[in-house]
């Protein structure tokens, strides 16, 4: 951990609270790791997910998204995120030995497009060690450069890229992706083109909150309700619950001179987590952390306290489904007894 993170931490140490209800099994359906200063400005390990993982909820299993780290630097320009994923998978063979939270499954990157694409999955599935799942591919984009990620506003509507997409399901891999909530319905098309596909949505479809969004939470909570109604009529979309500390989001917890409590970040995101799990119904949704991009704005402990008080109002078999055995099915993890 560099200065950055460490003083980071110790603004996370001014709030602390036990688990609720710690000994509901969790899977956590999306985390990062990095050696370098990643995404956040400080390194993410193996030891500081089960540094994150230890503070009391019962994580039994996790799952790895692509996020750039440990690429190959030479060799076939279309093989080289496989570096990511044999980076993963060692760090995965020690969580499975170390009676901590096991990195279950490995979500890796690749090119739907790529004339080889398919010579790219089997170079993952080679070095996932069992765990590899399928590939994320994030098309975020916005007419605002500001909020540029992907490559390009029309990829979810291009039949090359639809046609990889379909490729996944063929050979029985999932698709993630990341798009703004302006591009849902492109992605409910999309959806509905490759029915074949089990396609995770991330980050509960990105309500965004700064740039052209700022200041217009309630006009962009609707046309995201509406969009996010469309998306769950699609039966082989299923939907990540988090990304509720990301910045992008507009509330700045992060400028705070402490940061929320689960009880202050619940209560702008309670009614429309619980609008998606009504929507998609509690098997087709499933909590995730974000790690360590949410933990610019909320600890590990708070921000799954705060995903359980969201939860509160569900079954015990329900609360096991957005808990752990959604995301077990999608990501085709062991369920646990």
């Amino acid at each position: 951990m560099n200065d950055a993170g460490t003083a980071h931490l110790a603004w996370l140490a001014q709030v602390h609270e036990d688990a609720l209800d710690p000994q509901l099994p969790i899977c956590d359906a999306h985390h990062h790791l990095w050696l370098d200063t990643g995404h956040t400005g400080w390194p993410y390990t193996l030891d500081d997910l089960h540094a994150d993982t230890g503070t009391g909820h019962n994580v039994v299993r996790t799952v790895f998204l692509e996020c750039g780290a440990e690429y190959r630097t030479d060799g076939p320009e279309h093989l080289r995120s496989v570096g990511e994923t044999e980076f993963v998978a060692a760090q995965a063979e020690r969580s499975a030995a170390s009676g901590q939270a096991e990195i279950a499954a490995i979500v890796s990157t690749a090119d739907p497009q790529h004339p080889r694409f398919d010579e790219a999955l089997d170079a993952h599935e080679a070095a996932g060690g069992g765990r590899f799942r399928g590939i994320r591919a994030i098309v975020a984009h916005d007419d605002d450069e500001r909020l540029a990620m992907g490559k390009g506003h029309a990829m979810l509507a291009e039949d090359s890229f639809r046609a990889g997409i379909r490729r996944l399901g063929e050979r029985g891999y999932s698709f993630d992706t990341m798009v703004y909530h302006p591009q849902l319905p492109e992605l409910a098309a999309a959806a509905r083109a490759c029915e074949g596909t089990t396609i995770v949505c991330n980050h509960l479809g990105a309500p965004l909150g700064v740039g052209p969004y700022r200041d217009r939470r309630s006009e962009v909570l609707a046309q995201w309700r509406a969009s996010m109604a469309e998306l769950a009529g699609c039966p082989n979309v299923v939907l990540k619950l988090g990304g509720i500390g990301m910045p992008m989001y507009g509330l700045r917890w992060d400028r705070d001179p402490k940061p929320p409590t689960s009880e202050q970040l619940a209560a702008p995101w309670q009614d429309e987590i619980r609008f998606c799990i009504d929507a998609f119904g509690p098997s087709r949704c499933f909590f995730e952390s974000n790690f360590p991009v949410d933990k610019r704005c909320v600890s590990y402990a708070v921000l799954w306290n705060t995903f359980k008080r969201i939860a509160e109002p569900y079954s015990a078999e329900e609360r096991r489904d957005l808990f752990h055995d959604s995301a077990a099915r999608a990501y085709r993890i062991t369920t646990i007894a």
